[in-house]
């Protein structure tokens, strides 16, 4: 059966790539606070159907998990079509073919890079069945999530946002009814829920660039010698039954060769089933009409291994050292007094296991409170959302982040369930709490305190003011049973800098 010149007709793989790039930035856009409790769209749909996250979460957790389902439909299609998804679907994939459009390489131009991706997956998989999680920082999608939500939204609010602010204050009245429609709507349905800030901005934005400056060497650089789920499809493709004939390229033109984005032939001209992402671009532009795609049973030929036996044993043994040496490492480090998870987060070792750094929890945080860390725990905590009070405080009502985690990290909780999750503790400084240190009123942080019958209480003590009289201060003290960890009292603290009270792990 040939669906080739079908296909052709309707440029359905353009549409295709299309339609999943705007559902991805769609469910990115829905990634935010929607005005109530429950988010109605699956945002972490793209992590939920991508089989190297599934494969490597399932794998350090020794469960099958039914959140991952979805990634079925990706086996399925791949072991049908061959590796479409990378040239169909994947968001990543189209916006690199963008990128080629407005910054194309050299059709023929190959660089000596070593094709790493298989390396990359051995290793990541490997590792994950021993106790370490590296998916989180080479999947396409986890990189492409957190560029948008770290760099790209943050710049695009600000700068869309000061400029109808500048027109608001400067341009003549008749201009502004018109300019305030358009950023009332762009408000709507473009920019954030809000301005959002975050830590290692700089980290991310230089790994997606990366991506896309390999693009200027050599076209689909990233996806044919470092993406892991590429490498990861690329193996299951092997059985795939829709195939490309002639197997070789023909002597007389070779034109489709040169042409391929995906690299997709050796050196004898042998077309690699495994590697192509059937974007059908070499029927295309055949000047004989003689290439076709078509479903196959049995042929094998142009097929190779992914990688060689020698090559597998040394990325294997890699992988199963990683984790190893990193709980050696590990054993020398002292926990930190500050690193606040999100509420619900399984236990530290547990949750640095199964999270994938994907940015979705620090998105959705209606506060801002959740940032990426730095390496706090050592290089294998780095991307984790970790709770910064100073930087907002956790809502007492919401229960967001549990509800867009794609990997179960960050346990979904109903709202009194997460009314009564401890995330830490709060602990006064004496030497810097004014109605300590200064004998000055204030009882801000108890104000402010949201939990029933309020974790902060103060006492009535009887001071020496600054002219040596007697007076009355209320000094505030933390009742520790009570106390969640929720941070705003660390945040409205009105002390410049450091607070005066702030929220500690609460098992150190």
């Amino acid at each position: 059966m040939n669906f080739s010149r079908w296909l052709k007709k309707i440029h359905i793989r353009r549409t295709s790539q299309i339609c999943f790039l705007l559902l991805f930035l769609f469910l990115f856009r829905k990634t935010d606070y929607p005005g109530k409790e429950i988010i109605d769209y699956p945002v972490n749909l793209f992590f939920c159907w991508n089989p190297f996250i599934a494969l490597s979460v399932m794998l350090i957790s020794k469960t099958l998990m039914i959140i991952f389902l979805p990634v079925i439909f990706v086996i399925v299609l791949t072991l049908i079509f061959g590796r479409v998804f990378c040239s169909w679907i994947c968001p990543m994939g189209s916006l690199l073919d963008i990128f080629q459009r407005v910054m194309p390489a050299k059709p023929v131009k190959k660089i000596a890079f070593p094709e790493i991706k298989n390396h990359i997956m051995i290793v990541s998989l490997i590792g994950a069945f021993f106790g370490l999680q590296l998916a989180g920082y080479i999947d396409p999608f986890a990189i492409l999530f957190r560029g948008l939500a770290f760099v790209i939204d943050p710049v695009l609010n600000i700068s869309v946002t000061g400029f109808f602010d500048y027109l608001y204050l400067n341009a003549p009245e008749w201009l502004s009814g018109i300019s305030e429609p358009i950023y009332q709507f762009l408000k709507k349905t473009l920019l954030p829920y809000q301005r959002a800030i975050f830590v290692t901005t700089s980290i991310s934005f230089v790994i997606l660039l990366s991506i896309f400056l390999f693009e200027m060497l050599e076209r689909r650089l990233w996806c044919k010698k470092i993406c892991p789920l590429g490498a990861l499809l690329s193996f299951i493709s092997r059985f795939s039954l829709f195939r490309r004939l002639p197997k070789k390229v023909c002597s007389t033109c070779k034109n489709c060769e040169p042409q391929c984005r995906m690299g997709a032939f050796d050196d004898q001209g042998y077309h690699i089933d495994n590697q192509c992402s059937r974007c059908l671009e070499c029927y295309q532009i055949c000047p004989q009409n003689r290439v076709k795609f078509s479903f196959s049973f049995f042929h094998k030929k142009g097929m190779t291994p992914n990688i060689s036996r020698r090559h597998f044993v040394g990325s294997t043994i890699i992988g199963a050292a990683l984790p190893f040496i990193n709980a050696v490492d590990a054993q020398h480090k002292i926990p930190h007094p500050y690193l606040l998870r999100p509420p619900g987060a399984l236990k530290e070792n547990r949750f640095q296991d199964v999270c994938i750094r994907c940015g979705e929890c620090m998105k959705v945080c209606i506060t801002n409170a959740l940032q990426p860390t730095l390496f706090e725990t050592g290089w294998t905590g780095l991307f984790s959302p970790k709770l910064v009070p100073r930087l907002g405080y956790c809502e007492f009502n919401c229960n967001l982040c549990g509800q867009v985690c794609p990997t179960g990290a960050i346990q979904r909780l109903s709202r009194d369930q997460k009314h009564h999750i401890v995330i830490g503790k709060a602990v006064f400084d004496k030497n810097r709490c004014l109605p300590y240190a200064k004998h000055t009123p204030c009882i801000v942080c108890e104000e402010h305190c949201p939990v029933y019958n309020k974790a902060i209480h103060y006492k009535t003590v009887v001071v020496k003011d600054m002219n040596g009289h007697d007076t009355e201060i209320k000094q505030p003290y933390v009742v520790e049973d009570r106390c969640i960890g929720c941070g705003i009292c660390e945040n409205k603290c009105p002390l410049p800098g450091e607070a005066a009270i702030r929220v500690r792990v609460s098992n150190l």
